[in-house]
């Protein structure tokens, strides 16, 4: 593990000397409360939900982190997610990221124990491995609470442990991403068994990110069976479900995350769950207003069959397609690579599948 230094108190007045060198600060969305904290000139947060969906290409994180073009969508460069300091010229917005990080003495890394922020991070430092000018600059803030939940006045009163970024945290980072991208989650595994100690809060991340592959028993992730055990212990309403974190047992996913796992849970060849509105079949995910009121009108319970995945009795997907991304892996009915917790290659049966 690397050396840290002695927890940097914020507020204090001994750091005071410090803030002759220009601050840039990189952080997730959750660390908006940052934007307003007088930390740093400038701020950046990056809002890439890597643990859902399709990963984004090479071509596309390229061009979100190179030069402004013409044909870029607001929203599709960096600069688009900063905030402007009092010495912040918004020409250099346009500039690709390494290049708007030149005029920085130091560039701070804040991004919490959540498995989206730390993915944002290797993303990251993988960029940055290929540009040592800037690497030089990083420190890494080891942040290891909720950046949510911390209020713009507040983050000068924390003490944080600062890092220093060397080789190792590269070289980390770089094997992570990559291995995150891979086709299977073979690479991901294979992490664990190595030493990830550069990055202290990287290995419980990428464990909680594969318990989130379909489970050798019940052909479910992990988000998916808790919300199925909420079910069954009596709540109905999907607020809960979404929210209550704490008794989820699992943060990988946002509300909007949880509720397409819900919709596939629920409109299915063979359901697990009854009583989800049915406007939602056919609702773009896009329209977020009236699938949330649409969420909000539903009284949830197990089905039978619902009964018996969260008794460990039916594999949901043998009864039900699969079509969703864990990382760079397409996991399908034909492509199911499961955790139980040791990771299963696909098993493929025609007799066994039950899905076309």
């Amino acid at each position: 593990m690397p050396t840290s230094s002695a927890p940097v108190l914020f507020g204090n007045s001994a750091c005071a000397g410090d803030w002759l060198m220009r601050r840039l600060i990189l952080t997730s969305s959750s660390g908006f409360g940052l934007l307003g904290s007088g930390l740093a000139e400038f701020v950046i947060h990056f809002c890439y939900r890597f643990a859902w969906g399709q990963l984004p290409s090479p071509d596309e994180l390229s061009s979100y982190l190179g030069t402004r073009s013409e044909e870029q969508r607001s929203g599709d460069h960096w600069s688009d997610y900063g905030r402007r300091g009092p010495a912040d010229d918004e020409e250099r917005q346009d500039l690709s990221l390494v290049e708007f990080c030149e005029a920085y003495d130091t560039i701070e890394l804040w991004f919490d124990p959540h498995p989206n922020d730390q993915l944002q991070l290797v993303w990251l430092l993988d960029y940055f491995q290929s540009h040592p000018e800037i690497a030089a600059k990083l420190v890494f803030r080891l942040v290891d609470f909720d950046l949510l939940g911390v209020r713009a006045e507040e983050f000068r009163r924390l003490e944080v442990f600062d890092l220093s970024v060397t080789e190792a945290e590269l070289n980390t980072a770089s094997r992570s991403w990559q291995a995150y991208c891979s086709p299977t989650p073979e690479a991901c595994f294979d992490l664990l068994s190595s030493n990830l100690s550069a990055l202290p809060l990287l290995r419980p991340a990428m464990v909680e990110l594969l318990e989130e592959l379909p489970s050798g028993v019940t052909g479910l992730g992990a988000t998916e069976m808790r919300i199925l055990e909420m079910l069954a212990w009596g709540f109905a309403n999907t607020n809960p479900l979404f929210h209550l974190r704490t008794i989820r047992g699992t943060r990988i996913f946002g509300e909007w995350e949880c509720g397409y796992l819900l919709d596939g849970l629920a409109f299915g060849r063979k359901p697990a769950v009854a009583g989800l509105d049915e406007g939602l079949r056919t609702l773009l995910r896009e329209n977020l207003r009236d699938r949330h009121e649409a969420y909000l009108r539903s009284r949830l319970s197990l089905t039978e069959f619902g009964k018996a995945v969260v008794a460990h009795k039916e594999d949901f997907s043998r009864h039900n397609p699969i079509d969703r991304w864990w990382g760079g892996t397409h996991l399908t009915n034909d492509n199911l690579w499961r955790w139980n917790p040791a990771l299963t290659k696909p098993f493929c049966r025609q007799s066994e599948r039950g899905v076309p």
